[in-house]
């Protein structure tokens, strides 16, 4: 008999990965999943299979969802792979190669080889019109309409795709940007046209042209597939709201994302940290390391007192790794994490000075690692890990993929065991700590960079390869306590679930405390409000409550750049300079540790976020299809053993293996030993002891750890 739930609760997440996409249903009653490949040529086809998979789990029909929330990674991807819409850039007179002098610095000062990122738009699709507007927002050159009207006509000839139209300090005056906009529209029926008055309304003209062509570059093909999803997802009996999630945390709906994808290019990767995020509420603890692992990249994030640190700039197509500066900045809310190519398709070898690499190159999903039998020949860390004995190549992926364990060995052999002189198992070995250390040293970086300590944390592990690098990964970074949560192979799903609706809004405004205008804040933040509620009502459900959150850029006046400071809710009074000015100071004393008296603070860029929970929400209980048993300490039954590499022995050893649904609260497993799953699989090396959390979360904790305790 199916489950007895109501519609508005039944509620679909989907999450297109490089290599899977992952499908979570969630009723009331408990939680399904699917693992499916990408269909890179067509998405929607690799979505739609993974729906109808898990609603078979779930004896349900496509009617009876009440909700779809989806996040994407092919933003992301046609920037990088350079596969996006073929885009103009129209611009004010003497401003066309502002895209590609960038900042006029170098982020890599002794690289005389330095490798700059190619502007999205080349320089032949670039073009100006005469139009000028001063910082304040005043006409200074009329835009000159006939000069656009003809410049539609050399768009059409050159069978441009999308424009996208950047004007100077456009953000303080957006009428000529407008009315440009309106004339190609006109011209140009079919052709998307992004302007950066919309898409990015904020200082810095390069920032803000990049953001606005890099929305310009994939809004075709996000169209296109959202209008394909939309279509195929209706023709199969959905009949409920899909939602998107964005890069800041936040759903929106399908009509929004098709106007600003831009704001796509994290959401994936968004829905990892907010699952971490509630999963730390949930067990009450204050410091976290959320560490998501899947088959092409893995993002690390620092999660301090409930809150992952965000930021207003990304940098996508790095060509440096960790290096600021040597990617596309785009402008966007963005949960601020570090992400690398590390993940189970992420390809290894040998290079000229006879060093292990690997990533940031993968395989995907199609040829996909050597062991899929899919035509891939090089070496990917899954292969590595079935060479190691981690993964069992007969019950990949619930069993709908079988690995074929004498590829990889091939693969291995022939790619670094063979160059490097090395057997089978200490080449797979040394892959395995390569992209363990490389994501060890990303966290490090991570880390440092914003201040942080990663001693004491306890690091949550999801997607389908974090579990099996998890533990390792902790004895690198030194930390003690490792999360493991329920239906981890599909964490960044499950985070979808977890999202509120939310939307962001943005104005550059030069306000100085000094001469503080009350009314006219006021006003622009009673615009900026109608216009985040508007599109969050689109999304809700009626008469959902919607909270409205404030901030502000500030800086002392003079200084090159701001700090992000929370606001005060309310209206604005005469009075309020002195909070404003505690508030700022208080943030730039704890970055600081000073302040500067006698300088007039200015505010630069006004945000306002307005959010409501998601239609439908679970309840806060983790749940899992199988109930779990009564808890118990009785010693767990090993379904069978497998051959386990084991890392501090240098050898292989025979561990138990355990089904992880066979398990009981309260249970206790000492490594080294293996926790199989069908979405993934939880390592436990010698260093930890395993134990099942009544919440379905598997804990490790490491053996130094409990002996320490125990001694107190």
């Amino acid at each position: 008999m199916p489950p007895v739930t109501t519609p508005e609760a039944v509620r679909l997440a989907v999450d297109i990965g490089g290599t899977f996409t992952d499908v979570v249903l969630e009723t009331q009653e408990a939680r399904y999943s699917a693992k499916v490949l990408t269909t890179k040529s067509a998405p929607e086809d690799g979505v739609l299979d993974g729906m109808l998979r898990a609603l078979k789990l779930a004896d349900m029909a496509p009617s009876a969802v009440g909700l779809i929330v989806h996040g994407t990674t092919l933003a992301t991807n046609a920037i990088i792979e350079r596969k996006g819409a073929k885009t103009a850039l129209v611009t004010t007179q003497g401003f066309r190669d502002s895209i590609e002098m960038a900042q006029e610095n170098r982020f890599e000062q002794y690289d005389i080889f330095i490798e700059k990122p190619e502007p999205l738009v080349p320089r032949t699709l670039r073009f100006t019109v005469p139009e000028r507007v001063d910082a304040k927002g005043g006409v200074r050159l009329a835009l000159d309409e006939a000069a656009v009207a003809a410049l539609a006509k050399t768009l059409k000839e050159k069978g441009v795709e999308a424009v996208a139209v950047g004007f100077l300090h456009s953000y303080a005056n957006p009428a000529h940007e407008r009315r440009a906009g309106e004339i190609l529209a006109k011209a140009l029926p079919g052709v998307r046209v992004s302007l950066s008055c919309e898409v990015c309304p904020e200082v810095r003209e390069y920032e803000r042209f990049s953001t606005t062509c890099a929305n310009a570059y994939v809004q075709p093909l996000m169209a296109r597939y959202l209008e394909n999803l939309r279509s195929r997802v209706a023709a199969a009996g959905f009949a409920c709201p899909v939602l998107l999630m964005t890069s800041g945390g936040g759903l929106t709906t399908l009509e929004t994302a098709a106007r600003f994808p831009i704001r796509l290019v994290e959401s994936g990767p968004a829905g990892g940290v907010i699952l971490s995020t509630w999963i730390a509420g949930q067990f009450g603890i204050d410091r976290i390391l959320s560490f998501d692992m899947g088959g092409t990249t893995a993002k690390i994030c620092i999660i301090d007192d409930g809150k992952p640190m965000a930021s207003r700039s990304f940098e996508v197509d790095r060509r440096y790794r960790f290096m600021k500066g040597s990617g596309l900045p785009v402008r966007i809310p963005v949960i601020e994490m570090v992400e690398i190519g590390a993940g189970g398709g992420s390809l290894a070898g040998v290079d000229e000075m006879k060093r292990i690499t690997v990533g940031p190159e993968s395989a995907g999903s199609d040829p996909g690692p050597a062991c899929y039998r899919l035509g891939g020949t090089r070496p990917a860390v899954t292969d590595a890990n079935v060479v190691l004995g981690r993964i069992d190549p007969d019950r990949f992926a619930g069993g709908s993929i079988t690995l074929d364990a004498g590829l990889s060995r091939g693969a291995v052999d022939t790619h670094v065991g063979g160059p490097l002189e090395l057997d089978t198992t200490l080449a797979a070995f040394g892959i395995s700590e390569v992209v363990e250390e490389n994501m060890a040293n990303a966290a490090r970086v991570h880390a440092v960079e914003r201040g942080a300590e990663l001693e004491g944390r306890t690091l949550i592990a999801f997607g389908g390869g974090a579990p099996l690098h998890a533990a390792r990964l902790a004895e690198k970074l030194g930390i003690a306590d490792v999360l493991i949560p329920a239906s981890a192979g599909v964490g960044s799903a499950v985070g979808f679930l977890r999202a509120p609706i939310g939307f962001e809004v943005v104005r550059s405004r030069f306000v100085r405390l000094g001469s503080f205008d009350a009314a006219s804040v006021n006003a622009m933040f009673a615009e900026m409000e109608g216009e985040a509620t508007d599109v969050v009502k689109l999304g809700a459900p009626p008469g959902a409550a919607i909270t409205i959150s404030r901030s502000a850029d500030m800086r002392y006046a003079g200084q090159g750049h701001e700090i992000l400071v929370p606001l005060p809710d309310g209206p604005f009074t005469a009075a309020s300079v002195a909070e404003l000015r505690r508030r700022f100071e208080a943030g730039y004393r704890a970055l600081f540790n000073r302040v500067v008296p006698g300088v007039d603070v200015e505010v630069t860029g006004w945000i306002l976020k307005a959010e409501t929970p998601a239609p439908g929400r679970a309840s806060e209980a983790e749940r899992v299809v199988t109930a779990p048993p009564a808890a118990g300490t009785a010693g767990a039954r090993a379904e069978e053993t497998r051959s386990l590499f084991d890392p501090m022995l240098r050898e292989y050893a025979s561990v138990p293996v355990y089904r992880r649904t066979g398990l009981k609260p309260g249970q206790t497993l000492q490594g080294p030993a293996i926790i199989a799953e069908d979405e993934t699989t939880t390592i436990v090396t010698s260093g930890f002891v395993a134990a099942l959390d009544p919440s379905g979360a598997i804990r490790l904790t490491a053996k130094s750890a409990v002996l320490q305790e125990a001694a107190q």
